[in-house]
């Protein structure tokens, strides 16, 4: 079974996330969109659309977005078919979360790594 596909999106979270924000503006580049993020759009050597993109955002400190993780950060990973991996997951010992999400944006699914980070799993939408 196929497994992470690659990178769906990096969240991490800031004591002021719009200073923090305008210095990855001003100094690297990145093109910060009003919700808070950038979506990089995956291409080839050429720069040709390959189909995917990925998502980098900031948030402020106090959510519990990572929750149960105390990390500062969560790495969203693509995947194939979410709910065989989770499945997968379980089978072989990891802590899967029981929650799970389905919408216009794909399905979603967590683990908890052995250090107790809290990684997202994402099917994206068919098409997507």
């Amino acid at each position: 079974m196929k497994r992470v596909t690659g990178i769906g999106g990096i969240f991490f979270q800031a004591r002021d996330p719009a200073a923090l924000t305008a210095w990855y503006r001003k100094h690297l580049g990145i093109d910060v969109k009003p919700w808070g993020g950038a979506a990089f759009d995956w291409t080839d050597d050429a720069g040709k659309p390959t189909g995917g993109t990925t998502a980098w955002s900031i948030g402020k400190a106090d959510g519990d977005q990572f929750a149960p993780s105390t990390a500062p950060f969560m790495v969203n990973y693509r995947v194939a078919d979410l709910h065989a991996l989770l499945q997968a997951l379980r089978d072989e010992g990891c802590r899967v979360l029981e929650k799970t999400d389905e919408s216009e944006y794909g399905k979603f699914g967590w683990v908890m790594d052995p250090e107790g980070n809290k990684v997202e799993l994402w099917e994206p939408p068919e098409g997507g």
